[in-house]
């Protein structure tokens, strides 16, 4: 029985596990929004939050604690000169999930882990397609 027992496994083992949840944590601090499995996500939010407040605290401590979970010293930099910053006068809630549907091969449900703040960079694509006239 799991009674209690709060946390997904993901098939993996706790080492995995750890190193699963600071890569997408680094990728996401990074580049500002990720795809991922839902599962992944939920389980990936509340350290991605928790690192967003050591990153608003900003002490020295809080710089150690996060470059011991993140493995990295730019994106802690990253981190604690760019991200925390943004999020100085929201007292939580930094990330969102959007859901996108399920992922071809196995039906996984697929979402978006993004910060709040998140925009879109547009596509050369995009940018050709709002600069052309609308036709009629």
């Amino acid at each position: 029985m799991r009674h209690r027992k709060s946390g997904r496994k993901l098939g993996r083992d706790a080492a995995q596990r750890r190193a699963l949840y600071s890569n997408l944590a680094s990728a996401l601090i990074e580049h500002g929004r990720i795809r991922t499995t839902e599962a992944k996500a939920k389980e990936v939010r509340p350290i991605v939050e928790e690192m967003i407040t050591l990153g608003k605290r900003g002490d020295v401590a809080a710089q150690r604690h996060a470059v011991a979970f993140l493995r990295s010293k730019e994106i802690t930099h990253r981190l604690f000169a760019d991200v925390a910053p943004r999020f100085a006068e929201r007292p939580g809630g930094y990330t969102r999930i959007v859901k996108i549907g399920p992922r071809q091969g196995d039906a996984a449900r697929m979402v978006y882990l993004e910060l709040v703040d998140y925009v879109p960079e547009r596509t050369p694509v995009a940018a050709a397609a709002a600069e052309r006239p609308a036709a009629g």
